[in-house]
């Protein structure tokens, strides 16, 4: 099959594990830049040009989009779909996970446990709001981040107020979200694939951080998840629409607590950690959806023509 990864740089190592891994398997690669697809609107013909070249004969992407061009690299996305091409995680989930506001309200609606968490603009209902997550210590959290970026810890009201009148000043909306206690700087990253959780393991933060992400130093261990666990992030990631998912649970007293999900998780650490070949089942995954999509769409056209046979057919 031919394959498309989006991916800002060949040499991160997950971007460079699937390009492996899918040569291995007799499979064509080509990495594309978001930034450098050019998107043609053209009426019941959208294309796209990498560079001066048109793109064509594309069976499936493979989208690993970063924070940072977030807005453009979901426009490419969504560009392939409109182009007919099966996209592994299209760009309304990836979106979805990216807004951890918008992430937060859909996992509520559906049950899914979460921390307590707030979001306000007037300085006034402070009060109220730092009694609503259980008082001190809080998480503050901007509204897109990844890696640890933009996510702080306040040990007293000042501070949260300090750090509030910082971003609004700065034009940022922030969350307050309860500080789980019980978890000790660790969580767990369940990898959900398919609709199926094929790898975990328990990040631990490193001394003096209370980030556990492995950027930010944090260690990390192979876990084995129980029933809940994993129907927890199974759950999150099919609530999301995502087909490849890093689901990030918080260990409380109460159960998992889901506290982010990643669209396009890393898996450097979660190789290293489990030794499972994490890019081939990716690669797996991306081929089974291209099949699938395939056979949907051929069924789709056959009861389309099933469809107009039987109205010619009408006396």
């Amino acid at each position: 099959m031919n394959i498309v990864i989006l991916s800002r740089k060949r040499t991160l190592y997950s971007t460079r594990r699937l390009i492996e891994t899918a040569e291995v398997f007799g499979h064509t690669v080509q990495v594309m830049d978001p930034l450098r697809c050019n998107l043609v609107i053209d009426r019941h013909k959208p294309s796209m040009f990498y560079g001066k070249d048109e793109v064509a004969n594309i069976d499936v992407v493979l989208p690993r989009i970063g924070t940072t061009i977030t807005d453009y690299g979901l426009a490419v996305v969504n560009h392939f779909d409109m182009m007919g091409i099966p996209v592994v995680n299209n760009s309304t989930p990836i979106a979805r996970a990216r807004d951890k506001l918008r992430c937060l309200q859909l996992l509520s609606r559906h049950d899914i446990d979460i921390p307590r968490t707030v979001m306000l603009r007037n300085p006034q209902h402070m009060a109220g709001v730092l009694e609503m997550v259980g008082g001190v210590p809080l998480i503050l959290k901007l509204l897109k981040g990844t890696q640890g970026i933009g996510v702080m810890i306040a040990e007293t009201r000042e501070a949260v107020e300090s750090v509030l009148e910082t971003m609004w000043g700065l034009g940022q909306n922030i969350l307050l979200q309860e500080f789980v206690q019980e978890s000790k700087g660790r969580d767990v990253r369940a990898l959900v694939v398919g609709g199926r959780v094929v790898a975990a393991m328990r990040r631990t933060a490193r001394m003096g951080e209370f980030r556990s992400n492995l950027h930010r130093g944090g260690s990390g261990t192979v876990v084995e998840l129980d029933e809940t666990y994993q129907r927890v992030a199974l759950d999150a990631a099919r609530v999301l629409g995502l087909e490849i998912a890093g689901v990030d649970l918080l260990e409380s007293n109460r159960g998992p607590k889901v506290m982010e999900i990643n669209a396009s998780p890393g898996f450097e650490g979660l190789e290293r950690a489990t030794g499972l070949d994490i890019a081939r089942m990716m690669i797996d995954h991306a081929v089974n959806f291209c099949r699938k999509d395939r056979a949907r769409r051929r069924a789709e056209s056959e009861a389309e023509l099933d469809l107009e046979d039987a109205f010619r057919s009408k006396p």
